[in-house]
């Protein structure tokens, strides 16, 4: 359930993308099942998205295992290519823009495995496989 704060937000984002002119990826909320989930493309500044950009195609690329699991994925990482403060920072930004993603990052195996579990409402799945290159079966 939205709350009061996060739909005032909404409404912005929407009377800004209906000026603006909105990109495929970033759709006005609405409560139909198939647009449920959408981008706030305005929630980070331009120096923000980049760098959150940066930390995105990080962890694609550094990645070890994607492990399905029943709510979504988990993203498994070596420590040594890419830190908890970085998947931290990546958390916060992504929060802002998605924020109907469920977040958990674990650290496993005495600090020798690190994990990024993306989870969310039913349907979420398809959009993490699309987002985040994860490869069909």
């Amino acid at each position: 359930m939205m709350n009061i704060k996060a739909f005032t937000k909404a409404g912005i984002a929407l009377a800004l993308l209906m000026t603006a002119g909105a990109s495929a990826r970033a759709q006005a909320p609405t409560a139909t099942e198939e647009n449920k989930f959408y981008c706030n493309t305005s929630a980070l500044n331009p120096a923000e998205r980049a760098h959150h950009q940066q930390l995105t195609a990080k962890i694609i690329a550094v990645r070890n295992e994607i492990v399905e699991t029943p709510r979504g994925y988990e993203f498994q990482f070596s420590p040594s290519s890419i830190s908890i403060a970085e998947l931290a920072d990546w958390v916060a930004a992504e929060g802002k823009c998605c924020a109907f993603f469920n977040f958990h990052i674990d650290l496993e195996k005495k600090g020798n495995l690190l994990c990024l579990g993306l989870t969310g409402e039913e349907g979420i799945k398809p959009v993490i496989r699309t987002e985040f290159h994860v490869p069909a079966k």
